[in-house]
C-alpha cells in the first residue's frame, strides 16, 4: 500500500475542507493584507512630517526578577533619540526578596552630561503585589502626559519614543499599540519559531488592522497610552490579561466617541525574550490563551454590544476573538480525532499533506510580504525562511493546546493561577 493515497476519496474529503479555509482564514488574511497595502502606499506617497510636538513622557518599567537585564531597557530607553523629556519609572516589586533587580535599578546612573531630558524615578514595592499594582503605582507618580507600560526584560530601539509620541498629536487617540521582536531568536528552534509568529502575527497583522481601526491588542510589554484618559477609566483593573483587559474597557467609548482610535506603529520597536523550550512555550499559552476566555466570556461578556465598542470592532472580536481563538481549537481538535479514527493511514496522511501545503503557501505568502512592505530588519528576518516548513506543524499544536487551555479556564478558572501576580491578590479580587 502506498504511503500517500491521492485517490477521488481523498480529493473529495480535501474539496470539503477547501471552502472550511476559504470561510475561516482567507477572509481576515485579506482584510490584513489590504490594510498593509494601504499603509505601505501612504507611507510611500506621502512626505515624512516633521512636528514641534514633544510632550514629557513616563516610562512604568515592571521589574520583578530581571536582575541586572533591567539595565538593558533602562539604557535603550535613555539612548532614544527623542527631543523631549523621559521619566523613567521602574517599578520593583517585592523588593524585599527581589534586591539583584533592585540594587541593579539604583546603580544605574542617568548622566545628564551625555543623557540629556533623561530622569531615573525608581519605586521599590517592598511587597509584592503583581504587575497591575506595579503598573498603577508608576501611573500615581508619572508626571508625563504621555504613559508607557513597558517589561523590565524588554530593551528599544532608539527611534521608538518618537514613533510613539507622534500619534498622540491626534486628540483621538487614547492609546498606541507597538511593535515586539524576539530578542533571543537563535537560542532554540522554539523562540525562532515564535520569531516567526511574532512578525507575522504582530509587526505585520497589526499593521493591517491599524487600518481600519481594527487593532485587538495592546501588548502589556509595549504599549502607550494618554495619562488623563488611563486615570479617567481607572486605570489598570486586577486579575490577568490585563492588556486585553484595558484594550478592551477602551474600546467600549469607541461607539459614544466615533473618532477615537487606536493606532498600531510598526516602526516603534521592543525586543522580549521568548520561551527557549516547547515546554515553557505551552506554559506561556496556558495562561495567555485560557485568559481569552475569561475575559471574553466572564469578565467582558456585556461588550460584546455595538452601542459600546461599534460594529466593525464587534464583528471582528466574535470573529478573531471568539470564534478564530476560543471555538476554533475545539473544531480542529474533534475533526482531527474524527479523521484519526475513520480513516485509512495512506488517506490520512495525503489528506493531511494536501492541508499542510495550503497553509504553507498561505504562510509563504505572508512572509515575503512581511520582509518586503514592513520588516526594518528584512535580511535579518529572511534567515527564518528554513524554519518556515515548521511553522504549520507548531502552530496546529499550539491550537490543539488552546483547547486544553480553555477548558483549564472553564473547569479550574486558570486565570486565578497566574504568575503576574501572588495567589492572595487573585483571589481577592472581584469574581466573574
Amino acid at each position: 500500500m502506498e504511503l500517500l493515497n491521492t485517490d477521488a476519496e481523498t480529493i473529495r474529503l480535501f474539496l470539503l475542507l477547501f471552502p472550511f479555509f476559504i470561510l475561516v482564514d482567507l477572509p481576515l488574511t485579506l482584510v490584513v493584507v489590504l490594510g498593509l497595502l494601504r499603509w505601505w502606499v501612504r507611507e510611500l506617497t506621502l512626505p515624512p512630517r516633521q512636528s514641534p510636538y514633544r510632550p514629557r513622557v513616563s516610562c512604568i518599567i515592571t521589574c520583578y526578577s530581571e536582575g541586572s537585564d533591567v539595565q538593558r531597557t533602562l539604557e535603550s530607553l535613555c539612548e532614544q533619540t527623542y527631543a523631549g523629556e523621559i521619566e523613567l519609572i521602574p517599578v520593583v516589586d517585592g523588593a524585599a526578596v527581589n534586591q539583584h533587580t533592585l540594587e541593579a535599578v539604583r546603580s544605574f546612573q542617568v548622566r545628564p552630561e551625555w543623557k540629556p531630558k533623561r530622569q531615573l524615578r525608581p519605586i521599590a514595592k517592598w511587597k509584592r503585589g503583581g504587575r497591575v499594582s506595579s503598573l498603577n503605582a508608576g501611573l500615581s507618580h508619572a508626571t508625563g502626559s504621555i504613559v508607557m507600560a513597558l517589561d523590565g526584560d524588554t530593551s528599544f530601539d532608539n527611534t521608538m519614543v518618537r514613533a510613539m509620541v507622534r500619534h498622540f498629536e491626534d486628540p483621538n487617540v487614547p492609546a498606541v499599540a507597538g511593535s515586539l521582536r524576539i530578542r533571543n531568536t537563535w537560542t532554540s528552534l522554539a523562540t525562532a519559531i515564535q520569531a516567526i509568529e511574532y512578525l507575522i502575527s504582530i509587526q505585520m497583522s497589526k499593521t493591517g488592522l491599524s487600518e481600519w481601526n481594527l487593532v485587538n491588542n495592546i501588548s502589556g510589554a509595549f504599549g502607550a497610552f494618554r495619562r488623563d484618559f488611563l486615570q479617567q477609566i481607572g486605570g489598570w483593573d486586577s486579575h490577568s490579561a490585563e492588556d486585553l483587559d484595558l484594550t478592551l474597557r477602551i474600546k467600549n467609548y469607541y461607539a459614544r466617541h466615533q473618532r477615537l482610535h487606536i493606532p498600531f506603529e510598526p516602526k516603534a520597536i521592543g525586543h522580549t525574550d521568548g520561551p527557549t523550550t516547547f515546554l515553557a512555550l505551552l506554559n506561556q499559552r496556558l495562561r495567555w490563551d485560557g485568559d481569552l476566555l475569561f475575559l471574553y466570556a466572564r469578565k467582558h461578556a456585556a461588550s460584546f454590544n455595538p452601542r459600546l465598542i461599534g460594529w466593525s470592532n464587534l464583528l471582528m472580536t466574535l470573529f478573531s476573538g471568539l470564534f478564530i481563538q476560543v471555538m476554533l481549537p475545539f473544531i480542529i481538535v474533534g475533526y482531527s480525532l474524527v479523521m484519526l479514527m475513520v480513516l485509512p493511514w495512506s488517506t490520512l496522511l495525503s489528506l493531511s499533506w494536501m492541508v499542510y501545503c495550503v497553509y504553507l503557501v498561505m504562510l509563504g505568502v505572508q512572509f515575503l510580504l512581511a520582509l518586503l512592505l514592513v520588516s526594518e530588519r528584512p535580511w535579518h528576518d529572511l534567515k527564518l525562511a528554513p524554519v518556515l516548513p515548521l511553522f504549520p506543524i507548531a502552530t496546529f499544536i499550539l491550537r490543539c493546546w488552546s483547547a486544553v487551555t480553555i477548558l483549564n479556564e472553564w473547569w479550574r478558572r486558570g486565570h486565578e493561577e497566574s504568575s503576574m501576580a501572588p495567589w492572595w491578590v487573585l483571589q481577592r479580587a472581584t469574581r466573574f
